[in-house]
């Protein structure tokens, strides 16, 4: 078991249609705070990204931003985070988040989101980390992903233990229990 000082959230440059999606972000954020757990995250101040930012930065913790110049330059950078990186490239992004992270949490997200979800569980599939990677279902969000990975152990595309590379939340307090248990 590693100690959990930094957990990186992938999220949503939009907040979506419903008000738990935001509350969950900025609960999230709170209590990452109140734990004296790093944020790390893609570094945009527009959608999810910047509620759980701005939540964070509401408590005084810590948050690092990591966002590709071209982000940079159309001005998605958030201005409140001091600790930005400036990188060239989203795969460049995602390595340094990896490695600047000892835990991934997805709230809900788009394409990006799904994309850097998919990667993560890829990665420690192939066993290039052993980082804990948590899905908040926040009012089943996920679900439809859930199944589409369960039909895919079905159709033995993959095994049980693939299965078993992540775990599902359904609110901010079991998800804080999972980073708690895994200390």
């Amino acid at each position: 078991m590693l100690k959990i000082d930094s957990v990186c959230v992938f999220c949503g440059s939009n907040i979506g249609n419903d008000p738990q999606f935001s509350s969950s972000a900025q609960d999230l954020g709170h209590r990452l705070a109140d734990s004296g757990i790093r944020l790390v995250f893609g570094g945009g101040h527009i959608g999810l990204m910047g509620v759980v930012a701005d939540a964070v930065l509401e408590k005084n913790g810590d948050v690092t931003g990591v966002i590709p110049a071209s982000l940079e330059e159309r001005e998605l950078a958030h201005p409140g985070v001091r600790d930005m990186h400036i990188v060239e490239s989203m795969h460049i992004r995602k390595a340094l988040m990896a490695e600047l992270s000892d835990a991934f949490v997805a709230l809900p997200g788009g394409l990006g989101t799904f994309e850097e979800l998919c990667e993560i569980m890829t990665w420690a599939q192939l066993e290039f980390h052993q980082k804990p990677i948590i899905i908040l279902n926040v009012n089943g969000y996920y679900s439809s992903l859930l199944n589409l990975i369960d039909h895919g152990i079905e159709k033995e595309f993959m095994s049980q233990k693939h299965r078993e590379l992540f775990h599902v939340a359904e609110s901010v307090d079991d998800l804080m229990q999972i980073l708690k248990n895994r200390v």
